[in-house]
């Protein structure tokens, strides 16, 4: 199967908290024998910031944002099915418009990378064009959501919808010896964003004003003009090739989830899964669906105050720490690889393709809902 995908950035993890979902499924696919061209606009300095790494996997396409686009278009014309993915940053309402509407010819699909925020744009605007987009896609990919994606996009007239979560690839995301110029006691990677700064500075900021005799480590961009305690430095953008000697470098590795989507919930983030293979201790915010995927207290410990945090650092020591990231990873090895998440990407291709020639069959490995007649 030739697949063609528009997104944010495949070669970068610059101000593109995507990139490590985006590898782990594409490269996935790719190994269950299909051809992916991944199309990304040269936008917001990714290309000066590429991650190393081998993204062999996909014929990588950098294009000029609106300038290209028509000619990207008649390349995507050529795949069998056509992917446009949510939030690339660049010509996303015309992608949305034109991608869609290639529906006509084969199947196209809208995998949405943040569909509490999708929704809840379309939401507030009646006059939204996606409004209008969402029935034409053959069905609705997302990364997160459960029950309030599915049901929203549902009522928006897709005529179906699949989860596809975020998963681990133990082939990028592995334990590797601790670095020590990075050990600490708590790391957090997150870039600052609105939607969830509020709860960077209750989880992390003022647990390291409780704690002070402990040390914290910041990761990611927008942090450099915000006020920090004094036990916490920050490191700046960390690519993703460098996650690894941070998780495994810190007593613990903290998630916040943005607000939006531990509102939403079932929306586990690739850090969490990142933290996984690497076998740390995580210490995840909460949020609805945590517990589908991972057991709170026995492979992950859930926060939902500053004060929380404080108290793991007090209750967990070395070996208490070790035990539960490695229970950890051997959960996610065996429930969430990327391997799993292609074979359910897979399965919506083939089923929206099978449906178009009047075929039905039932993949049980992907959740499909459709909209009733």
């Amino acid at each position: 199967m030739k697949i063609f995908a528009f997104g944010s950035s495949i070669v970068s993890s610059y101000w593109n908290g995507a990139a490590t979902y985006y590898r782990g499924c594409y490269k996935y696919l790719a190994r269950r024998g299909h051809s992916v061209t991944f199309a990304e606009p040269d936008a917001y300095g990714r290309q000066q910031h590429r991650d190393s790494g081998d993204f062999s996997y996909v014929e990588s396409v950098v294009y000029r944002p609106t300038i290209d686009v028509a000619a990207m278009l008649e390349r995507a014309a050529e795949a069998d099915v056509v992917v446009k993915h949510s939030g690339i940053g660049a010509d996303d309402e015309l992608l949305e418009a034109l991608v869609s509407e290639m529906g006509a010819e084969r199947p196209v699909f809208f995998w949405d990378v943040d569909s509490p925020a999708t929704l809840a744009r379309m939401r507030a605007n009646a006059g939204d064009p996606f409004r209008q987009a969402v029935p034409k896609f053959d069905a609705i990919l997302s990364y997160g959501g459960g029950p309030a994606s599915r049901d929203g996009y549902l009522q928006f007239g897709a005529r179906a919808y699949y989860s596809i979560y975020n998963g681990l690839d133990l082939e990028t995301h592995h334990p590797v010896d601790p670095d020590a110029a990075l050990r600490c006691d708590v790391a957090f990677l997150g870039n600052r964003l609105p939607d969830r700064e509020a709860r960077v500075e209750e989880l992390f900021l003022r647990a390291a004003e409780l704690a002070s005799g402990a040390s914290f480590i910041l990761g990611g961009e927008g942090w450099g003009d915000k006020a920090l305690p004094k036990n916490v430095r920050w490191i700046g953008h960390v690519p993703t090739d460098d996650h690894n000697r941070v998780n495994c470098s810190a007593g613990m590795v903290m998630n916040i989830n943005r607000a939006s989507m531990a509102d939403s919930g079932f929306s586990p983030p690739t850090r969490v899964f990142e933290v996984a293979g690497a076998g740390a201790c995580l210490l995840c915010d909460d949020w609805p669906g945590i517990d589908d995927c991972f057991e709170p207290g026995t492979e992950i410990l859930v926060i939902r105050r500053a004060e929380d945090v404080v108290q793991a650092l007090r209750k967990y020591d070395e070996k208490a720490r070790k035990k539960i990231g490695t229970a950890f990873r051997e959960r996610a090895l065996r429930d969430h690889t990327y391997d799993l998440r292609a074979a359910q990407a897979e399965h919506a291709f083939i089923e929206s393709l099978e449906r178009r020639s009047g075929v039905e069959r039932a993949f049980p490995t992907a959740e499909r809902v459709e909209q009733p007649a």
